[in-house]
């Protein structure tokens, strides 16, 4: 497929074979056609059919992926040369034989310009096949069926041309069609390597560690637990997990993330990320057909197959608008001479208006927009499932958030350390990190954590021993202390009007508070909360500024912590203390009184909810295959301010194509008036046509520069 109006002609032709339209998937940049083997067609009964549209096909073979698109299009390529080559030469003969280039130009369509001699029109006509030959057998398809495209609208137009003896002007519209699906060609080429690019970004090699030291093999080879070694600078070549050494990577290829990420080990790297000045040791987590990458690759792949509303929209109006373009051609040719006598000059602007009324330009338009659109999503860390969902979040009205990972961290950190009875901060948290030394309940690793990041040596404990559901006690220097909720206060008697009051006043908050103390009083307490992202109260009030009005956190957690989530944030609207199926009937709630609606999740939790609104988008989806497959649009990053980006990005996608359309309907529009009035040629009419084709992808194109 080298025109996406061949996708058109496909539908048709295969729909009934494989029972419906909807069976079939088509991806543009490889030249690839999906058939559900459910559907029943066998593959020869595909090959057989699409050969009927002048097409041909082939089994998909994944390891020939690229060859042969690549060899048709060096085949076309030498086609389009021979045919300018042919045109210059016949021109430049015909003039020295005629005498000068005006007696060479004729008198365009008048049809009394001096004779062609016969080796010029030899030439001319070679010029003519070389230009048409690779749509001909779609131009006989398209009389067979009596669906008549543009491949038709110019067959016409080149024999009309010849009948009237205008040679040059028919060879000229032969090889400026010829260059028109060139540029159809380099544009989905174009497109096709700016998500080749991704491809790339991982190595093919992988440098593992075995007991001599060091060996290379095939990322290809490794295996799932292979330990491999990175270098400073290096490309990740797989997915995994740091075992040795700390590095900031540069995670942007996969999350968009601008600011390096430190790993350390335990935490995860992703395949085609960048090395920073630390050389570390990652255990492999995934295969390299596996990674995260070559999960976003797929995906990119698979999106193509999702048209776009305007891409649909654009198929249904050229399905009306070619069979127009020639009916008025027609009446052009038929009703003109009755009226002036002048046969010649009306026949000619029938085949102006063939030529003009070609919907390469408005066919072209729009997947190219979409597929640009896809990449650089991609390389700014947004994934987006397909082109349906390229245009939705220019029209969300309305966003609702989960709290949990979304708006917040998704994990406790220390809020404030309250000390009591004479302790000091220093105190207070060395014995608590000593208690918690042993526990890995969250909030004894934000307390470690907390202690480490103040250089706080935690306090040696001895006797130590574990209260299920309640704490735990130790000796510190001789002396007992304990640690644990507000129940466990309560149960150890030792809960003063003071402290109560200021434990309730923290619990108000949304903060959990772990006490600590020893027998004689409470030695002080620590409050922790799930802290909001530094970003989302930014990335919020661009929401708004965006014209999203109502943004709206829906959350299981109870108000008071939702409440002061949604203060941080700058979130007026909450709903708290929701089950999965409330957040569903929320978001169906929410649809009634706005429309079109966003729900942002962390795409496995909040499944339902997603499927059920207008647009779902998973939160921090990198390395996790479920929050891809999940949502609609994945970010691959924990920045929630990539949703307003991703609303500004399709808005501009959504400009560009309207634009596009504006332009090619504007230009046809022109050349109708023109032709009307006697003042259009064929010649400048194909090089119209051409130079908006060739403006719509350059405009297009424009998105793969946008940068988050």
């Amino acid at each position: 497929m080298d025109c996406a109006d061949e996708v058109a002609v496909l539908r048709r032709q295969l729909g009934p074979i494989v029972g419906g339209e909807d069976n079939l998937a088509f991806d543009v940049l490889k030249g690839r056609m999906s058939v559900p083997a459910a559907a029943g067609a066998t593959p020869a009964m595909i090959v057989e059919a699409v050969a009927k549209t002048g097409m041909r096909a082939e089994p998909w073979i994944e390891a020939a992926d690229g060859a042969s698109p690549r060899r048709r299009g060096a085949t076309r390529t030498v086609f389009t040369v021979a045919s300018g080559l042919l045109t210059a030469a016949a021109f430049g003969w015909h003039a020295a034989l005629a005498g000068g280039l005006s007696a060479a130009l004729g008198s365009e369509g008048a049809g009394l310009g001096p004779a062609v001699p016969g080796a010029v029109q030899i030439t001319y006509a070679l010029a003519i096949v070389a230009g048409v030959w690779f749509i001909l057998p779609r131009a006989w398809f398209a009389i067979r069926t009596l669906r008549p495209d543009m491949n038709l609208l110019m067959t016409i137009a080149v024999c009309g041309a010849i009948v009237i003896g205008e040679w040059f002007e028919a060879a000229t519209v032969s090889f400026l069609f010829a260059v028109s699906l060139a540029l159809e060609r380099w544009s989905v080429g174009r497109a096709r390597r700016a998500v080749e690019a991704l491809l790339e970004l991982a190595p093919d090699t992988v440098r593992l560690v075995v007991p001599e030291g060091y060996t290379e093999v095939l990322a290809a080879e490794a295996t799932v637990g292979a330990r491999f070694a990175v270098r400073p600078g290096e490309r990740i070549p797989l997915d995994g997990r740091v075992v040795a050494g700390i590095s900031s990577v540069n995670q942007a290829p996969i999350t968009g993330e601008s600011v390096p990420a430190l790993k350390e080990p335990g935490l995860d790297v992703f395949a085609g990320t960048i090395n920073g000045e630390g050389a570390i040791e990652v255990v492999a987590t995934k295969t390299a057909g596996d990674s995260t990458l070559s999960h976003i690759i797929r995906l990119i792949d698979s999106a193509q197959g999702r048209r776009a509303p305007a891409e649909q929209w654009v198929e249904r109006f050229a399905r009306v608008y070619t069979p127009v373009v020639l009916a008025t051609a027609a009446g052009v040719a038929l009703v003109g001479p009755f009226v002036t006598g002048e046969w010649s000059r009306w026949f000619y602007g029938a085949l102006v208006l063939l030529v003009i009324g070609c919907p390469c330009a408005l066919v072209i338009s729009t997947p190219v927009s979409v597929v640009a659109s896809l990449a650089a999503a991609a390389r700014n860390g947004v994934l987006i499932k397909g082109g349906a969902f390229v245009e939705t979040p220019a029209t969300i009205r309305a966003i609702a958030l989960d709290k949990t990972g979304t708006l917040t961290e998704g994990r406790p950190a220390v809020a404030a350390v309250l000390p009591h009875s004479g302790h000091t901060e220093q105190e207070l948290l060395a014995i608590a990190a000593g208690l918690e030394t042993h526990s890995d309940h969250p909030l004894a690793h934000a307390v470690r954590v907390h202690a480490e990041r103040t250089a706080v040596a935690p306090a040696r404990v001895t006797d130590f021993t574990i209260l299920p559901g309640k704490g735990a006690t130790g000796m510190i220097d001789g002396v007992p202390y304990w640690l644990g909720s507000h129940r466990y206060l309560e149960e150890r008697r030792q809960e003063t009007p003071a402290v109560h009051a200021e434990l309730e006043e923290l619990a108000s908050t949304g903060r959990s508070v772990v006490v600590v103390g020893n027998a004689e009083h409470v030695c002080g307490m620590i409050a922790l909360a799930d802290a909001v992202r530094p970003a989302t109260s930014a990335a919020v009030a661009r929401i708004r500024a965006l014209g999203v009005a109502h943004v709206v956190m829906l959350t299981g957690d109870n108000r008071p912590t939702a409440e002061a989530i949604a203060n941080d944030a700058g979130i007026t609207e909450v709903m708290a203390e929701l089950l999965p199926a409330d957040k569903v009937k929320a978001v169906e709630s929410l649809m009634g009184k706005y429309g079109k609606v966003a729900m942002i999740g962390d795409g496995v939790n909040d499944a339902p909810a997603m499927a059920r609104a207008t647009l779902g988008i998973a939160m921090g989806a990198a390395g996790s295959d479920a929050a891809i497959e999940t949502a609609d649009v994945a970010l691959m990053s924990d920045d929630l301010a990539k949703v307003p980006w991703l609303i500004q990005h399709s808005r501009r996608t959504l400009a560009i194509v309207r634009q596009n359309i504006t332009v090619s309907l504007g230009v046809k529009a022109a050349f109708v008036v023109l032709t009307l009035f006697g003042a259009a040629s064929l010649w400048a009419a194909i090089a119209s046509d051409m130079g908006v084709s060739l403006l719509v992808i350059a405009n297009a194109l424009r998105l793969l520069k946008i940068q988050a």
